[in-house]
């Protein structure tokens, strides 16, 4: 099953994630398909980036993001 999801990168006390589509059963920040945006969770008011094109590509063709991810599509598109 794939699934759209956060990948976290950047330091410690200092989380900066990518927002990608995997395979489930890959680790969190193992292998990849395809990134599709990022989110900045330190800046005031959050920064989200995202790629609407490949991001309802990919839930066309069936990938299911998570929770936390389907908050952020919700709070990129308004």
């Amino acid at each position: 099953m794939v699934k759209i999801r956060l990948q976290r990168v950047g330091k410690k006390k200092a989380p900066f994630y990518h927002i990608v589509v995997a395979d489930s059963k890959s680790p969190r920040d193992g292998k990849i398909i395809e990134q599709i945006g990022t989110y900045d969770p330190m800046t005031k008011p959050s920064t989200i980036v995202l790629d609407n094109e490949k991001v309802a590509t990919w839930m066309k063709n069936g990938a299911q993001p998570t929770q936390t991810v389907k908050a952020l599509i919700a709070k990129a598109t308004k």
